[in-house]
């Protein structure tokens, strides 16, 4: 039996997970969606790890200042925001520019939405194949408000939203076609698109334009 058959990749979905958006800067505001985190020690010496891909921007920041938060999603949050930092890249674009923040000893936090927010110091780096798990000294931490937190779960059944290609717990998501009809597939997200792309096509999951489309053979 080939070794790939013995896994189920949606058994990774029944795993808990919340969702959180890790923010930090250098020369310019840096963030993005996860979905990773894991409590390592106990509240008088809080450590913390997160994951993030290998390619993504947050990662090289990270890596550079060696600091970083991490805002706490309430349900409410508005699944916009989600798209917007969970989607794109901070390379291209200002994620910023449409949602409240402040800076908390110079690093970006949400504000709104969220439940609170970890300020953390990187302890270590350990590498695995495609991602990367950032150990961190939480250095100062805030409860902004009684709203309930959101659960990954909760994200897929009720928001309806899905995970980025570079996501841990992206499954990808079956072809069924006939022969003759043409089949995209969005490298961004995933999202499978059948029959021709006319100009001026976005993504419908994640907003990105038709280049970002490949077709399948």
């Amino acid at each position: 039996m080939n070794e790939e058959n013995l896994i189920d990749k949606n058994i990774f979905r029944l795993i808990s997970y919340g969702v959180y958006i890790v923010t930090c800067q250098d020369t310019k505001k840096v963030g993005c969606v996860i979905n990773t985190l894991t409590q390592v020690s106990g509240t008088q010496n809080p450590i913390i790890t997160i994951s993030l891909n290998k390619n993504n921007y947050t990662n090289e920041v990270i890596r550079k200042t060696k600091k970083f938060a991490v805002s706490i999603l309430a349900e409410s949050m508005n699944p916009q925001v989600i798209k917007t930092f969970g989607f794109s890249s901070s390379r291209e674009q200002d994620k910023f520019e449409s949602v409240s923040y402040e800076e908390v000893e110079g690093i970006p936090v949400l504000n709104e939405q969220v439940c609170g927010y970890l300020l953390c110091e990187l302890v270590d780096i350990v590498e695995t194949e495609t991602h990367d798990l950032f150990v961190a000294r939480v250095v100062r931490s805030t409860v902004l408000n009684d709203l309930k937190p959101m659960t990954y779960q909760y994200y897929h059944d009720v928001v309806k939203g899905s995970a980025p290609k570079s996501a841990p717990s992206y499954v990808e998501e079956a072809i069924t076609t006939s022969q003759d009809q043409e089949v995209w597939v969005c490298e961004v997200c995933g999202y499978v698109h059948y029959g021709p792309i006319e100009e001026g096509f976005t993504c419908p999951r994640c907003g990105v334009d038709q280049s970002h489309f490949q077709k399948q053979s």
